[in-house]
């Protein structure tokens, strides 16, 4: 009888610039002062049921933004949407661009939807555009600002962890699961990742997942019915474009 062994790799020390291992790409739509529309993808984000934790540069545009008007859409791009997310790439909504910015070779572009050939499509609850051409898209207001390496003072203002809740999701009808309402079919969405700066696709599913066992509906919490309520940002846009 043959005895089959694993060698098992050695771990060694390294120090990358950067720990961003992949998550998901997310376009983070806002409003500027003049009410013209900033896009900037980011991927620093996870989700906690309707709540999402948006790790951002504390001085960017888009962090400006929400802190003024408490509001943003989250829209997540596929990953057929790479060349359009890519075209984002070293553009901020900053002018005079920053000098850390400038460094890296990033350049003021006003109109992002321009740049990136995508469409601006009206949000139900806030006054920040969706992305029609992104399956998902998630309008959301900011509930708390975290600050991040406050202890110290050369990090200290340089970034944040701003806490947002959703208040609307909307999503493709190619990627709900067939026969449901409120289902995403994981086997249909296929979302953009980010990894160390590299914009990759998500594999098949590659083993069955116990946990997926648990139905979705018994972690539906609070905000959900919270979110039935919030204020239509519709009369507002209608208004603007009367004016």
């Amino acid at each position: 009888m043959s005895v089959v062994t694993t060698t098992i790799p050695v771990h060694a020390r390294i120090e990358p610039g950067i720990l961003y291992f992949g998550t998901p790409v997310v376009l983070i739509s806002t409003l500027n002062e003049d009410g013209s529309a900033n896009l900037a993808p980011m991927s620093s984000a996870f989700w906690l049921g309707w709540r999402a934790m948006l790790g951002l540069n504390g001085r960017s545009k888009t962090t400006q933004n929400m802190l003024r008007t408490g509001e943003c859409v989250l829209n997540l791009p596929s990953d057929a949407m790479a060349p359009a997310v890519d075209r984002l790439a070293l553009t901020t909504g900053s002018d005079p661009v920053p000098q850390r910015k400038l460094d890296r070779g990033y350049e003021f572009v006003p109109d992002k939807f321009g740049r990136a050939a995508l469409t601006p499509a009206a949000a139900e609850t806030v006054l920040a555009p969706r992305v029609a051409e992104c399956p998902v898209t998630m309008e959301a207001v900011v509930e708390a600002v975290h600050p991040v390496a406050g202890d110290d003072a050369a990090q200290r203002g340089n970034i944040v962890a701003i806490e947002v809740r959703i208040q609307r999701v909307h999503v493709h009808d190619n990627i709900r699961m067939e026969g449901t309402d409120d289902h995403v079919d994981p086997d249909a969405w296929r979302p953009l990742i980010m990894s160390f700066q590299k914009l990759y696709g998500l594999g098949p599913q590659v083993h069955p997942s116990t946990l997926a066992r648990i139905p979705e509906r018994m972690y539906r919490g609070p905000d959900i019915e919270r979110a039935r309520y919030a204020p239509s940002s519709l009369p507002q846009l209608a208004a603007g474009a009367q004016e």
